[in-house]
């Protein structure tokens, strides 16, 4: 029998003691009435029923959703994610950490060995204390991000992490082969405007933002930045390929000690790599990003010996 229950995870203080009530009333019609999956639950009907406004029920069922019990589909609203007959005791229901929180600690657990290399949904419902619509996001999005890959027959399969010394080593090394040589393409021709975008994040991390904006911020700027470089020399499968290994580093860079000084020289390269782009002087731009990706590998794997 399942529990619509999911826990780890604190209250919003935006959230108003109203909704979770709300939350209740809905599941509780959705069980008398037999909801089946995929069941299309309307506002409009809602508030009619329950005698209040949009906005609490729309929380209500934003709520539930992060409950895993609704899904969200675009254009055609929520929906139930299980048949209401599945779902169990409904006290204590409470929203779910969000996805991207499971998704970090399901990798970095997978990263520390407390994973086992091939897990099915199940494990990791009872390890979590998730619902299977939840588990089931969470892996698609590490599916796409290549971290995880579905078995032809039950479960799944983690692909590599990058989890060690070499495998970091050997992520700058690729990089360096890639990116130099992206610069130097026949017709290369960067996105002026995107590069703009990219110099004033940098400038804005150098004011300030190094100390304030989180490590996704930080880490996005850096991988804007350098795939924005790639792209210019419009070869899909170069950046594609880039994507992949940044995606695969994420896991590891948000777990890292923020290290101001190095973030600072990192952000004035990257101001000398577009100013030497913007006045299109391609070979010494890409004789400074391979320098500048052998310097980011020598600090980065030192910092993991």
């Amino acid at each position: 029998m399942k529990t619509a229950t999911a826990t780890n995870a604190p209250h919003s203080d935006n959230v108003s003691a109203l909704v979770p009530k709300l939350a209740v009333q809905i599941l509780e019609r959705a069980k008398r009435e037999d909801m089946p999956k995929g069941y299309r639950l309307t506002e409009q009907a809602l508030c009619d029923a329950l005698g209040v406004s949009r906005s609490p029920v729309r929380k209500a069922l934003q709520y539930l959703e992060a409950a895993g019990v609704l899904v969200s589909i675009p254009n055609r609203g929520f929906q139930m994610a299980e048949d209401a007959k599945t779902l169990g005791d409904l006290n204590g229901l409470q929203p779910s950490a969000p996805a991207e929180d499971i998704y970090m600690r399901i990798a970095k657990d997978r990263i520390n060995g407390e994973i086992d290399p091939e897990v099915t949904e199940v494990d990791l419902m009872a390890r979590y204390e998730l619902a299977r619509p939840q588990v089931q996001r969470v892996l698609n999005e590490m599916s796409k991000d290549g971290l995880v890959e579905r078995k032809p027959g039950r479960g799944w399969a983690f692909r590599p992490i990058l989890s060690s010394v070499e495998s970091h080593r050997e992520s700058y090394r690729f990089r360096m082969m890639i990116e130099p040589l992206a610069i130097l393409e026949p017709g290369y021709a960067v996105n002026l405007a995107e590069l703009e975008i990219c110099r004033r994040e940098q400038i804005k991390l150098l004011e300030g933002g190094i100390e304030k904006c989180t490590r996704e911020q930080l880490f996005h700027a850096g991988t804007h930045f350098h795939e924005t470089v790639v792209a210019g020399c419009g070869n899909y499968f170069a950046l594609d390929s880039l994507r992949n290994v940044n995606r695969m580093r994420r896991v590891q860079e948000y777990g890292t000690v923020i290290d101001s000084s190095r973030l600072q020289r990192q952000c004035e390269e990257h101001l000398q790599l577009i100013d030497l782009l913007v006045r299109g002087e391609r070979m010494e731009a890409s004789n400074f990003m391979r320098q500048h990706l052998n310097a980011a590998r020598i600090t980065k794997v030192g910092n993991l010996i």
